[in-house]
């Protein structure tokens, strides 16, 4: 008795053919499972039109106002680049001293990937004053400035000291607040 050489994937009927097999969610029977194992009533989930999501236990849950990546003000986009921009370059200081340090400094310690993932970091800044609309002579300052941190910034420890006290970050959100204060509103 021979057997076919068939792919667990692909299943065939007894003529040789690939059948198609069709899902449909209204023909879904059984009990919905999640991730522990635990039953979840029928009609637990429901959801509103506002953004909110209700679970299990009526618990609600609402993504609108608290997603950063929602659509927002020009305002709005303009605090949180600004806010971001503090907590990569000054949001800590060092104790007994005056110098202030960010995220981009820490994770700049890593040689050459934290190098590159603030980079990364200080790039989304200019990619999201682009989006507030900032001419291509404001984009190629702020470039510049993300440029010179990154590439002097991968010199092992003077590098280091350059981040802290070059400020990229704020400089660049500097450059946009000046633009923006000459647009009219």
């Amino acid at each position: 008795m021979a057997m076919q050489n068939q792919s667990p994937t692909s299943p065939r009927r007894a003529s040789g053919r690939a059948s198609q097999a069709h899902f449909d969610a209204r023909e879904a029977r059984g009990p919905i499972i999640d991730q522990d194992g635990r039953e979840i009533p029928q009609g637990a989930f429901q959801s509103s039109f506002n953004g909110a999501f209700v679970g299990p236990g009526g618990v609600r849950f609402d993504f609108q106002g608290a997603n950063p990546f929602g659509n927002l003000t020009r305002e709005q986009r303009i605090a949180r680049l600004e806010a971001v921009a503090k907590l990569l370059d000054v949001a800590f200081v060092v104790p007994g001293t005056n110098i202030r340090y960010g995220i981009d400094g820490i994770i700049g310690l890593i040689p050459v990937v934290g190098d590159l993932i603030a980079t990364a970091l200080s790039l989304w800044l200019v990619r999201e004053a682009r989006a507030l609309g900032a001419p291509w002579h404001v984009i190629t300052r702020m470039l510049g400035n993300v440029a010179v941190e990154g590439v002097i910034g991968m010199v092992p420890v003077a590098g280091d000291a350059f981040d802290v006290l070059f400020r990229a970050n704020m400089r660049n959100a500097k450059i946009l607040r000046r633009w923006l204060d000459t647009q009219p509103r």
